[in-house]
């Protein structure tokens, strides 16, 4: 035990031997005055011929976490005298991590606050930067949702996420399964879109030999299969409205038959479920089952889509180009990042998955930049022409103008009352160009990006050689 404070204090720390993560003892002024065996294990031993705070010791703050823009839960237990909860990113000797932080207040025999003991319990399930975690990101949204995963995880409650299509439900559920006492045993998932009612039933709780044509074997479903782990309905949505009773049966009494069987079979599981669909407009509609609605609806979390979460699209797409080419072979400039930015990516992560690995074919180099990006998107001009739809400039992609003023940029192109001639479609898309300019203070960098153009096509666009 490591000490700078008085008996008292001493007295205090020593209680933190008997917490099993790693905990500090903590003064109101942010001073750390003692530290358990379990973290100087976790985060190293720390340097008390100073004073440290914590503040400066878990983030390299040089001022408490609130006034450098993130939650600090020391402050709010000062505020509540209670116990405080928050999801932090701490240095550790293995680089930025994810950390539970769990301040609890001590009161004296007045009842004044004393002393604080942070409870720091490291959450493996993601990270703030690449790593082999499949979950990366730390921006506010993806911490939001990281929090709620690292609470619900260690208990049996039934899990619903809520997400777009490929903002990554599957490896979230992966996440909680991973962190509950079920991870020794198997996830079982099941992709409930496009099955027919006898496909969904076979598929769920099993056949015996005979029970349809083409049933030539005994055939375990994937509920047993589960048994003592978790079961992952992706796609719940999906789910045939006459089999919804069925799984609302299994759920309330963790019992089913195979299909064809008169045996009744039980399995104990935890169950997560994953939609991109409204469910209760569902419900109303008469689509989905308002009691089975309920019966999932347990623990809703919230997958943040890409362009909630874009400051994290660095460190998630040099983790995707890691995991394409196991290292560090392929370099991402600003400029590639910056027209990514300005894209709409409706196929969020997934669709940032096959844009990296088609960047990687078509780069010449280890370097990938805004040029191999945009050739990237022209590949989705072709297959856009291909499905009918309008082919687009070929210098151009279909990302959208971030950030850019929407009325400054109509007023540009729209001619007033008096007009007695239109503008060209050249010369619209020169003033469209020119109104950017004005709102992003002339940063033709900027602008390009938003567009989703070269540099070089802005100059040829804007000087009307554009052909």
């Amino acid at each position: 035990m490591q000490l700078i404070a008085s008996n008292k204090a001493r007295d205090l720390g020593a209680m933190l031997e008997g917490y099993e993560c790693p905990a500090i003892l903590v003064s109101a002024d942010y001073e750390i005055l003692a530290t358990n065996q379990h973290y100087r294990d976790a985060f190293g031993e720390i340097e008390f011929t100073k004073t440290p705070r914590c503040y400066e010791v878990s983030h390299g703050y040089s001022k408490p976490c609130d006034q450098s823009g993130e939650d600090c839960p020391l402050g709010a237990a000062v505020a509540s005298g209670h116990k405080e909860r928050v999801l932090h990113i701490h240095q550790t000797p293995r680089g930025r991590e994810h950390v539970d932080v769990e301040m609890l207040p001590i009161h004296d025999a007045e009842g004044d606050l004393a002393y604080f003991v942070e409870l720091l319990r490291p959450v493996p399930l993601a990270s703030g930067e690449v790593s082999t975690q499949e979950l990366v990101g730390s921006s506010p949204p993806f911490e939001k949702m990281l929090a709620k995963i690292a609470r619900v995880g260690a208990t049996d409650a039934s899990v619903l996420l809520l997400g777009e299509s490929g903002t990554g439900k599957e490896l979230a559920a992966r996440a909680i399964h991973m962190a509950s006492k079920r991870s020794a045993k198997p996830m079982v998932t099941l992709e409930c879109a496009g099955l027919s009612d006898s496909l969904f039933e076979s598929e769920l709780f099993g056949h015996v030999k005979g029970a349809f044509t083409g049933a030539q074997n005994n055939k375990k479903g994937l509920v047993e299969l589960a048994h003592g782990g978790t079961l992952f309905l992706d796609e719940l949505g999906d789910i045939p409205l006459g089999m919804q009773v069925k799984l609302l049966r299994l759920l309330e009494t963790g019992t089913f038959r195979p299909v064809g069987s008169g045996e009744v079979k039980t399995s104990n599981f935890r169950l997560i479920c994953a939609t991109h669909k409204n469910l209760l407009a569902m419900v109303n509609a008469g689509e989905f089952r308002n009691d089975l609605f309920y019966r999932i609806n347990v623990f809703p979390i919230a997958i943040p889509s890409l362009a909630e979460r874009l400051s994290d699209l660095p460190v998630l797409s040099k983790a995707i180009l890691s995991r394409f080419t196991g290292g560090d072979k392929y370099h991402l400039t600003n400029s590639a990042i910056r027209t990514l930015a300005a894209y709409r990516f409706r196929g969020n992560i997934r669709e940032l998955r096959n844009l990296l690995y088609r960047a990687i074919v078509l780069a010449d180099t280890n370097v990938i930049d805004s040029r191999v990006i945009d050739m990237c998107f022209e590949e989705d001009n072709l297959i856009k022409a291909s499905k009918g739809d309008q082919l687009i400039d070929s210098d151009t992609t279909q990302g959208e103008p971030a950030g850019v003023p929407t009325t400054e940029l109509l007023d540009a192109l729209i001619p007033n009352q008096e007009a007695t001639q239109w503008p060209s479609l050249k010369d619209l898309e020169r003033r469209y160009i020119e109104a950017m300019l004005a709102a992003q203070d002339g940063d033709k960098v900027a602008v390009a990006a938003a567009l989703g153009v070269s540099e070089r096509s802005l100059y040829r666009k804007l000087s009307g050689k554009n052909k």
